[in-house]
């Protein structure tokens, strides 16, 4: 991997490098060949701007490697040179005219999904908890797996039919009102207009790849397999594998958030999105702590376990 190295404005030094320092007087920068976490001096490698991209996570490299190649780069740099690097990147990509947004995409490593599902339900409840929980809200925002922008959202509020009376603990949690769920299609009919939204968006195609992403386990793993169980309906595959967000920000952060959503957003230093427990607005919390994490290099990963 040939990386191209250019010491500060104005400096007449060469670049240490393993065995010593060698400086290209010609051009004043330095290339070098990184394999195994060896760096040794090329003669040249013309147009060849790599380091930029080592910087901002675009490069198509293995993670590790890509990690090992910004921890080999970093201490050949005084502090400050390395971040320059991604303005002048941006500047080229504007001047050979690929624009914002294709500079905001280089910042961002490749994920392993086209697209990510973002999915957070609310359902009946009241103190003692109510059985069963019925969905009665039903919110999905399509991720993009390349620009981490939603593209699409799927929203729909589901009539309960075992309760359908809303409990006050239920409203004052939740914000749903009675006359949101009152008159809506059941979960039966909810489900058939997820599969028609699924198809309309490409998301069925063999070819793409997607996975559904929530706040806990809780989502997919209990409240619809027990719902659609319990009405004698079947579930979809792709409802049966998911990413759990709080296994992935405790993975890319090391700690685990115990206040999920509030904590993650603390964590991260961001703003949370509307109402807490409302099931669209923790949907834009989710694809905001993904889109932040995405943004630091982290590459998200199936957490679930197959069914």
């Amino acid at each position: 991997m040939l990386v191209m190295l250019e010491p500060p404005l104005g400096s007449t030094k060469g670049i240490p490098v393993r065995g010593g320092q060698r400086t290209d007087t010609s051009r004043d920068k330095m290339y070098v060949c990184m394999s195994n976490m060896s760096i040794s001096s090329v003669s040249d490698a013309s147009g060849c701007s790599m380091i930029a991209l080592l910087h901002t996570g675009a490069a198509n490299f293995p993670p590790n490697l890509l990690s090992r190649s910004r921890q080999a780069v970093s201490p050949l740099f005084p502090a400050g040179v390395l971040e320059g690097f991604r303005s002048i990147v941006s500047r080229k990509l504007a001047s050979h005219g690929f624009g914002a947004s294709m500079a905001a995409m280089s910042s961002f490593p490749p994920q392993r999904y086209h697209y990510f599902l973002v999915l957070d339900f609310e359902a009946t409840c009241d103190k003692p908890q109510i059985h069963p929980q019925e969905i009665i809200e039903f919110p999905i925002l399509k991720l993009n797996g390349r620009t981490m922008e939603i593209e699409s959202t799927f929203h729909m509020y589901v009539q309960p039919v075992v309760h359908p009376q809303l409990t006050p603990f239920c409203t004052e949690l939740t914000g749903i009102i009675q006359g949101m769920v009152d008159g809506q299609p059941s979960l039966q009919q909810v489900l058939e207009r997820v599969d028609e939204w699924m198809a309309k968006e490409g998301l069925l195609d063999p070819s793409v790849k997607s996975i559904f992403v929530t706040c806990g386990d809780w989502d997919l793993k209990v409240m619809l397999p027990g719902q659609c169980q319990y009405l004698g309906l079947p579930v979809a595959d792709y409802f049966k594998q998911w990413i759990n967000l709080k296994k992935a920000y405790s993975f890319a952060m090391g700690s685990w958030p115990k206040n999920g959503l509030l904590d993650m957003n603390k964590g991260l230093n961001l703003q949370h999105i509307g109402r807490p427990h409302s099931g669209i607005d923790d949907c834009k919390n989710i694809a905001n702590i993904m889109k932040t994490l995405a943004h630091r290099g982290f590459i998200f990963k199936q957490t679930s376990k197959p069914f």
